[in-house]
């Protein structure tokens, strides 16, 4: 993480605003990394350009294009710029509105609809007058937002500290190829204890984990342009062909169909 913002004070404006829903746009470089911090407000987080990382204390997600979270109000929250971002947020006031809103956490896939009612959003003032058009292109984004199942690269981490600790060190490493057993002599807990862990904390065994972690490492570097067979490489496989038919198989495209 190369860059740290002190982001909180700055939407202080978008926070306090007096309309129930608002937009804000900002971009991010490479690498630039937003730290630990929570709003008062809902957020949709989403990314019109580029790829994010981001991270609550019991998940892991990977945004590329067409692909954002709702995070409700209250949940802490980081975010990692691993390409440049071009970020296009909406932020709810959940108490002005009537329908209820997911309390945790969701993956949303952004339809071509939500993402031009984002794009244009971006463009409206914080203050935009009552019964305006803003205000309804608002709302009806919201609609589209709520209408959108839940998809994308999404990781739980659990919360076992042992578990965490295995977590984070196969995300800062994905190539890693220990074995659960290796694995339960450096965090402290029996292998037999860690297969339960998983199951039971991230809903799927350490090799579906180990492979959904590989698929979400290995996105942003296709997007940017790197050699499959490079890729593959570094997260283990011996050959270009395994990484591809795991690829296809987990997510249902070829790794070739991020590279443009």
């Amino acid at each position: 993480m190369n860059h740290h913002e002190p982001h909180i004070f700055d939407l202080e404006r978008w926070e306090q605003a007096a309309r129930p829903v608002v937009s804000m746009a900002k971009d991010y470089p490479v690498g630039y990394a937003v730290q630990w911090h929570r709003h008062p407000r809902g957020q949709l987080i989403y990314a019109s350009a580029g790829v994010m990382h981001l991270r609550t204390h019991d998940a892991w997600w990977l945004l590329p294009p067409m692909r954002g979270v709702w995070m409700p109000p209250g949940v802490e929250h980081c975010m990692l710029a691993a390409t440049p971002v071009s970020l296009r947020s909406l932020y709810v006031n959940v108490s002005a509105f009537s329908q209820a809103f997911d309390e945790h956490p969701a993956g949303i896939t952004v339809s071509p609809l939500l993402r031009e009612l984002l794009l244009r959003a971006a463009t409206f003032s914080v203050d935009y007058p009552d019964d305006s058009f803003a205000g309804r292109l608002l709302t009806l984004a919201l609609e589209e937002m709520r209408s959108s199942s839940e998809h994308g690269l999404h990781l739980p981490t659990g919360r076992d500290r042992r578990l965490v600790k295995l977590c984070e060190s196969l995300i800062d490493d994905p190539g890693d190829a220990s074995t659960l057993a290796e694995w339960s002599e450096r965090v402290g807990a029996t292998s037999r204890t860690l297969a339960r862990l998983f199951q039971s904390e991230t809903g799927m065994s350490f090799a579906v984990w180990r492979q959904q972690l590989r698929i979400v490492g290995a996105v942003p570097r296709l997007i940017a342009g790197e050699r499959i067979g490079d890729v593959a490489a570094s997260l283990g496989y011996s050959t270009q062909s395994a990484f591809t038919v795991m690829f296809k198989r987990a997510t249902g495209k070829l790794p070739s169909d991020y590279q443009v």
